[in-house]
């Protein structure tokens, strides 16, 4: 696979971030021109909207139960598992979490809340590890399994593909990626994606490298919210690549992280924020869930939800231009705030035979 030099690199990205900072300029258009909009909106059934994943055939809930929020410190596990089953309950099918969410507690509440009264078969069950090399992602994936306390996953996905060289790494021999297929061939996977939230062209290049190495993903996650579109947008760069190729497509920060850090711009409302990442053409969007009124926001965007059009996309992207195009309000994108692998490196893995046999000695 050919590799540009770092100093192409460098042109490149500084070139696209300043396209992306200000789409309207010089163009007379603005960047809702550019968007591509959902052709599926999806069927409400009972409460919820449902749509298909991908080219995966499966139908899942529009809207996805985040694994992070609803396990934070404060809320009693009885808490949690009952948010799972009134989500459940009320038609959210599509549940999200991670190997490292909350120290582990989000996979271990999760796992006992859809153990009981059949949960487990009523949803469709993703999760994410952080390990990079076969070792380490076989034991994050195994402890998933266990905590879960499930015999297989929907959809398993390499977490925070952040840097340039993760697809490096992952795709190397004795790579994560080998520990995923034999997840898979082993029975205990269905479908494999990977998610990010750093910068649109790191999810590129994974991309690139999946197919140089004759891998297609089922699914992606990546960031797709009202300040997206003007700052290293994901939902210009990666989303129409992703319906191009049938690759299904997850949105996660609709409100900018945990807290709800683009609500704090005032310049939009919640059920905006779930409507414009609906109105893309992603099939779930996952939003945080940790508490009943949340839980009722996320039902009351699913059953009032209608397509916006470019005229009320345009108004919705001017109103947050301002706010939104140097990265203010995106901190994952400008920040390591929401960077988990960066502060504990010691998840990814230790580098690959092949890189330590290269490697100058000591080398950093």
């Amino acid at each position: 696979m050919k590799r540009r030099s770092f100093l192409q690199g460098a042109v490149l990205s500084a070139f696209a971030t300043r396209a992306l900072a200000a789409p309207g300029e010089g163009g007379g258009m603005g960047p809702e021109a550019s968007l591509p909009r959902t052709t599926a909106p999806g069927s409400l059934e009972g409460e919820m909207l449902c749509r298909t994943l991908g080219r995966t055939g499966a139908k899942v809930s529009a809207i996805g139960f985040g694994g992070s929020h609803f396990a934070k410190k404060g809320i009693a596990e009885v808490e949690s598992i009952g948010l799972v089953h009134a989500a459940v309950d009320r038609g959210i099918t599509f549940m999200d979490n991670c190997w490292d969410y909350n120290d582990g507690q989000s996979e271990i509440r999760m796992g006992k809340a859809l153990a009981k009264e059949g949960y487990r078969n009523k949803v469709f069950l993703m999760t994410k590890f952080d390990g990079r090399t076969k070792e380490e992602a076989q034991k994050q994936i195994d402890a998933s399994l266990k905590r879960l306390k499930t015999d297989h996953l929907d959809l398993l996905m390499h977490h925070e593909i952040l840097r340039f060289d993760d697809p490096d790494r992952i795709f190397d021999e004795g790579g994560a990626h080998e520990a995923l297929q034999a997840s898979q061939k082993a029975g205990k996977v269905r479908f494999a994606g990977f998610t990010g939230h750093k910068d649109p062209r790191v999810h590129l290049s994974m991309l690139d490298a999946a197919k140089a190495h004759g891998v297609t993903f089922d699914a992606v996650l990546m960031p797709i919210n009202v300040m997206d579109a003007h700052f290293r947008s994901f939902a210009q760069l990666v989303l129409p690549r992703l319906v191009r190729e049938g690759v299904g497509v997850l949105s996660m920060k609709p409100f900018g992280g945990a807290d709800g850090i683009i609500l704090k711009s005032k310049t939009v409302e919640p059920l905006e924020c779930l409507h414009y990442a609906m109105s893309l053409p992603t099939n779930v969007v996952i939003t945080g869930i940790d508490r009943p009124a949340i839980l009722e926001q996320a039902l009351q965007a699913a059953k009032t939800f209608k397509p916006m059009d470019e005229a009320a996309l345009g108004a919705l992207l001017a109103r947050t231009k301002e706010a939104a195009q140097n990265g203010h309000y995106e901190l994952f994108k400008t920040s390591s705030h929401f960077d988990g692998t960066a502060k504990h490196a010691e998840w990814l893995g230790k580098d690959s035979p092949r890189v330590k046999g290269l490697a100058p000695p000591n080398a950093g």
